[in-house]
């Protein structure tokens, strides 16, 4: 396994880029889909969030990939390669393992420690499971993250303080509409963020939640869970009209709050009564516009990016660092002895064969051994083969990771003459023959 990242981060890119770059469900699936049928992609999974697109690839080539997955986030754009080249970033191997832990972990997040990405990455895996574009590789790398994540926030303090965009952005908001206890709020879409949205205010006090969403149904069960009301996209500008806080956060491709529909809207409110938008999608609900209206102040990215304090303690991030290397070492040399597994097998079968065979020529010469004897001359001989056997094989394990591609299991095979045939039909661990 080579794992290759390719991606684009609030660390990396501006909004208007991870705008153009953002995708849905369904532009997550057709990128996994165009990511497989380029020569050199066994498995990907992609991560879409409301800060970052990332494309996890295991590959069998290093410089080829990157050519091929540049050129699907180039697509997404319209911009050219050498424009959009300088806001992504690329991880190989090793540190595409390290990337990935990072971000599981919260330590790349906008707000560090925050929990919501440890969701996030599961179901990017799990949507790869789904459309079977992930494989063992990509399948043991991400399902190790995840508990290294689950390890960051269970052995350190991380997440002490509860912090995540949502919080931050509600913080924002209350700086312009007062205190949440009693306000009116309404939440566009019915996703995870959403989720956390409608939980977070009504924990706050807020007075009437009104959730709405392109499915009623979705909206509903999320209304359930916080005591508020569902009411149908369609009726977004009068429940907008209503409120006094909207977090919008709906995966929506286009604009879902207009500045001409806000307009309308503000014209049936009362003059001087402020309105906290929320943008919190990516990319962006809200059109650019509805800012300048007066009584209106949109809380995008940007100026959640800008006012994030992180509360994420020194020492608790430099443990969560020492747990993200520990754990890399830990899975990067546990595959690299995985790489070197059916070298090692064929070679004990060619050694067993070859012991069974000069077992059967000695009971030839000796037919006066008794049972006892001939079980003793054979463990002596096993013994043999496997002392001989053992040193190489635990060396040949340390050096795999030290060494391009397979060279040192290369080198055994050419050795000891091993039928490559056999080497690659020995079952590699969860695959079957």
């Amino acid at each position: 396994m080579s794992v290759l990242l390719v991606g684009a981060s609030h660390r990396s890119a501006t909004v208007e880029v991870l705008e153009q770059l953002a995708v849905d469900d369904e532009g997550a699936a057709k990128l996994r889909a165009a990511a497989l049928d380029t020569d050199h992609v066994n498995e990907v999974v992609v991560l879409a969030t409301c800060n970052r697109v990332e494309i996890y690839a295991d590959v069998d080539r290093f410089h080829g990939s990157i050519d091929d997955l540049t050129a699907l986030l180039v697509d997404r754009t319209d911009l050219s390669a050498e424009s959009l080249t300088p806001s992504l970033y690329v991880h190989y191997d090793e540190a595409a393992v390290a990337h990935l832990m990072s971000v599981v972990t919260g330590l790349d997040s906008m707000v560090v420690g925050e929990s919501q990405i440890l969701g996030q990455v599961r179901t990017a895996l799990r949507h790869g499971q789904d459309h079977q574009t992930v494989g063992n590789a990509l399948n043991a790398l991400f399902q190790q993250g995840l508990r290294v994540g689950k390890r960051a926030h269970a052995e350190t303090g991380i997440d002490s303080a509860g912090q995540s965009l949502v919080s931050v952005a509600l913080g924002e908001a209350a700086e312009i509409v007062g205190p949440l206890e009693g306000l009116r709020v309404c939440v566009v879409g019915a996703g995870s963020i959403a989720a956390l949205a409608a939980t977070s205010v009504r924990r706050a006090g807020a007075g009437e939640i009104t959730v709405l969403s392109r499915t009623l149904f979705n909206a509903q069960r999320l209304a359930d869970t916080v005591d508020g009301r569902a009411v149908d996209l369609s009726e977004l500008a009068s429940a907008i009209g209503s409120a006094d806080l909207v977090i919008t956060c709906t995966g929506a491709t286009g604009v879902v709050i207009s500045a001409a529909m806000m307009a309308q809207v503000m014209t049936e409110r009362v003059i001087g009564t402020p309105l906290a938008i929320a943008d919190l999608a990516l990319p962006r609900d809200v059109e650019t516009g509805v800012g300048q209206l007066p009584d209106v102040t949109v809380i995008g990215l940007e100026s959640l990016a800008a006012s994030v304090h992180n509360d994420a303690t020194a020492e608790d991030v430099a443990a969560v660092r020492a747990i993200v290397a520990e754990e890399v070492t830990a899975f990067v040399a546990a595959r690299d002895a995985a790489r070197v597994a059916p070298t090692l097998v064929a070679l004990r079968t060619m050694a067993t064969g070859v012991v069974a065979a000069e077992l059967e020529r000695l009971w030839h010469r000796l037919d006066d051994l008794t049972p006892a004897q001939r079980d003793e001359v054979a463990r002596a001989v096993r013994r043999v083969a496997d002392k001989l056997l053992h040193e190489p094989s635990v060396r040949i394990k340390q050096l795999a990771g030290r060494s391009p591609e397979s060279s040192y299991a290369d080198a055994l095979a050419e050795l000891f003459a091993l039928d490559p045939a056999a080497v690659d039909a020995v079952t590699r661990p969860g695959e079957t023959t």
